[in-house]
Order: C-alpha cells, then structure tokens, then sequence
C-alpha cells in the first residue's frame, strides 16, 4: 500500500477540510486561529533569532538566512500537526466552495474570524517575547530593522510578494495531506515553507508577529503603516496566491468532474 495519496485524492480530501473547516463554531475558530498566530509567530522568533547573528561577510548572513528559514517551518508544523487555524492555509477553502460543498457565507466567516484570532494571538506572543530579555543588541537590531522595512515596502511589492509566499504555503498544505504518516508530513511542510522564507516572500500572518515586535521594541512604525503598507497588500497577494491561483488550478485538473 503507497504511503501516499495522488493529487486527484489530496484534492478530495482538502474538499472535506473544507466542509469541517466552515462548521467550526466562532468559538472554535477564534481559539485555533489565537493558537496559529502564536505557532507562526514562535518561527517568526527563532527565523530573527537566526538571522540576528549573522552579521558579518555575505557568505555569514546567507548562512544564517538559510538557518532561519528552516526554523521557521516549525510554525506551520504545529499549526498543522497540533490542530490550529491559520487564514492563509484555510484559502483552500476555496476548493470545498467550488465544488459546492460550503458557502461563500461560510467560507469568508472562517477566513475573518480565524484572521482575527491569527493577529490576537500574534499581538499577544509580540508583546511577551519583547518582554522576555531575549531581544538585545544585534537581535533586537534585526527585529526593528525587519519591521522597519515591511512597513515601508511599496504597495506592489507586498502583493507580489504575497501571491507568491502563499502559492507555497498552499502547497505545503496540499502536499503534507497526501502523506499518511508524521515524518512524511513533516518533510512536505518543510520545503516548500523553508523555500518560501529563503526567498523573502511575504506572510501575513507571520508579519503580524515580525511588525508588532519590532513596534513593541522601539521601530518607526505606527499601528495604521502595519495595516495599510503591509498587511493589506499581503493579506490581499496571500489571497491571490492560496485562494484563487492554487485552488482553481488543481480544482480543474483534478477534482472537477466534467473536463
């Protein structure tokens, strides 16, 4: 018996995710949404505890890059593998919806509300992370520079940078349900997300960990440039890129019935 399952099959399963993801009651949803923000937000510490350090010659911050982008999937594992929700693994939603499976109503009920819990939960680990010590020097040098420049990143830059971060987010989404084993699912969430980080892309969910830090320790940002300058375009490219490009593809090749 394979240890996998083919596209055609994941693409039914992420169907009925779907389905359980739109009858989760509000509460349930907020709770797991709090809980993914906070899991996103524990790769977003370790990926600046990584990249804090390296500061010396280029072949140094690369490798400390590189360091940090592979702790960072440590977030989506959790979100994954403990039980969470997170906004933008949910805009594959968007295939249950296609196949007419849940609402539209029930869908964009999901996405708001565990986006809310996603930045209560972030906010929330910020905020005692910048509390903990743990930011100094260099560190604390990286987390202001990060938001600094997130928060001062054109309009179309974050979008794109949005569409493309979430096609990978998705995907790591998609392939760890074809997995039936833990390891297996570890390895398909790790690559994709590594990839995504090493490439610096942009997550929403992750910046509403990176921002909120860097505020909490004295950056030039205000609560209005984190929302209008970065969440906004990137929510709206997260959107593009999990929802509609992924979604709608793989629905077409592989789960709508009539070619």
């Amino acid at each position: 018996m394979n240890g996998f399952l083919s596209p055609a099959e994941i693409g039914e399963v992420w169907v009925g995710n779907g389905v359980k993801k739109a009858s989760l009651s509000i509460g349930k949803m907020l709770i797991l949404g709090i809980f993914a923000g906070i899991f996103i937000g524990f790769g977003a510490h370790g990926f600046l505890l990584a990249t804090g350090i390296g500061k010396g010659a280029l072949s140094e911050a690369m490798l400390a890059k590189f360091i940090g982008a592979s702790v960072f999937p440590a977030g989506l594992m959790m979100v994954i593998l403990c039980g969470a929700e997170l906004f933008t693994g949910n805009n594959l939603m968007t295939l249950a919806l296609m196949d007419k499976k849940i609402t539209i109503k029930g869908m964009l009920t999901n996405w708001v509300v565990v986006y809310i819990g996603n930045l209560i939960g972030s906010i929330l680990l910020a905020f005692v992370l910048a509390k903990s010590g743990l930011y100094a020097d260099a560190v604390l040098d990286k987390a202001v520079a990060v938001a600094q420049a997130k928060a001062g990143m054109p309009f179309s830059t974050a979008l794109i940078r949005g569409i493309l971060c979430n096609m990978l987010v998705v995907l790591a989404c998609w392939m760890q349900a074809g997995s039936k084993d833990m390891i297996g699912k570890i390895f398909a969430i790790w690559f994709p997300i590594m990839l995504f980080v090493f490439a610096g892309f942009e997550h929403s969910v992750a910046n509403m960990t990176y921002i909120p830090l860097g505020i909490f320790l004295g950056a030039d940002v205000s609560w209005g440039q984190m929302f209008i300058n970065n969440l906004l375009p990137v929510t709206l490219g997260n959107i593009i890129g999990g929802a509609i490009i992924v979604p709608y593809a793989y629905y077409y090749a592989y789960i709508r019935k009539n070619n």
